[in-house]
């Protein structure tokens, strides 16, 4: 686990003590409307001069043919992954492509429809998502001078914290980057929506994911995470289902833990500290602190629980998210950690069930 100080918000302050898998010095408390994400970007009105690749993901329905190699971007695919992400069944990164975490999106969404639960795009799936959703699944974004000014992080390999702890934040490296998490998308399929476009030039219209709300219509009181598939879903007080997310729980090396922890303190924008003499992974030989950012290796949000060294959090790779190991922590895409955080407060449960954490 990633850090080796650990939050330990109390109301006003915050008492420090050594971890794991918690980020650096940090004051933080929980959320409220002030703290809160900010509303998505405006969209521009639709235009009729998208790729063929943008109306093909707009028109896509149970009689679009997948493509004949399975690894390409599927419109249809890309569609249900909107749709879902709208939903509040998180895809993770919306890409296009199947995958582990699209088909427990789909599962999740069929047991709470009355649907057969097959993870599979079946006729029945498309007719309970159109008919809950049938608005656009793309919409036209107008690039900003802010967007194209950043600031921008220089490109660092995730495992050199030493290079990492030198920079003043670890911001995202690219406008493409920014956008893509902006949007809740793979930079692959952002860039093949858009052939040709220049995402750090201000005035460029680009096709993105027209989303839903980023806030959870109610307070999250409970939140259950599933070690055996890796997956987090969050209740509110009446015990309905608010949101599910892809998740990274734990690693055979350091497995998440069992049992029922609490919501200890929500740190927007955390710092990460890297303690050798805590850890049996990285390279550094002494004591070092990383900037806040979406790229810190704890991502942009940290959710602390009631046991040392554990925490929810976001990450710098959302394509990774159930895909690789964690430290022990529980790691969501940065959106997906942002949207929770958000919505839970001090006190809540946070229930570990299921099987051993995945390995990767």
């Amino acid at each position: 686990m990633p850090s080796t100080l650990r939050l330990a918000a109390l109301m006003a302050g915050c008492a420090l003590a050594t971890v794991a898998c918690s980020p650096g010095e940090q004051k933080a408390k929980a959320p409220s409307a002030a703290t809160a994400p900010a509303a998505a970007p405006k969209a521009a009105p639709v235009q009729a001069d998208r790729s063929p690749l943008a109306q093909a993901v707009e028109t896509a329905g149970p009689q679009t043919a997948p493509p004949a190699d399975p690894t390409a971007i599927s419109p249809a695919l890309a569609r249900v992954q909107v749709l879902l992400d709208r939903a509040r069944f998180s895809p993770g990164s919306i890409d296009g492509v199947t995958g582990t975490n699209l088909k427990l999106a789909i599962e999740a969404f069929q047991q709470a429809r009355g649907l057969t639960v097959d993870g599979e795009v079946t006729p029945d799936l498309w007719k309970a998502l159109i008919e809950a959703d049938g608005g656009p699944v793309l919409s036209d974004y107008v690039i900003t001078e802010a967007d194209a000014a950043g600031p921008y992080s220089k490109l660092i390999p995730k495992d050199d914290y030493e290079a990492m702890a030198k920079l003043p934040a670890l911001s995202y490296t690219t406008p493409l980057e920014a956008l893509a998490e902006r949007f809740h998308m793979d930079e692959a399929l952002l860039s093949a929506l858009n052939p040709g476009a220049d995402f750090g030039k201000a005035g460029t219209r680009i096709a993105v994911a027209a989303l839903g709300p980023r806030e959870l219509p109610a307070k999250v009181t409970r939140i259950d995470i599933d070690k055996g598939i890796g997956q987090v879903r969050a209740f509110d007080a009446q015990d309905n289902l608010l949101a599910v997310y892809p998740a990274t729980v734990g690693s055979t090396e350091r497995p998440a833990p069992s049992g029922e922890l609490a919501v200890n303190t929500v740190a927007p924008r955390p710092t990460y500290t890297y303690d050798p003499s805590r850890l049996t992974f990285g390279k550094p030989k002494g004591k070092l602190t990383i900037k806040a950012g979406p790229n810190n290796p704890v991502g942009s949000t940290w959710i602390d629980l009631t046991k040392d060294t554990y925490g929810i959090h976001g990450t710098p790779d959302p394509k990774l998210v159930n895909k690789r190991a964690s430290h022990g922590c529980v790691r969501l895409t940065n959106w997906d950690a942002e949207q929770l955080g958000a919505a839970v407060e001090k006190g809540a449960k946070v229930r570990f069930l299921g099987a051993e954490a995945r390995a990767g």
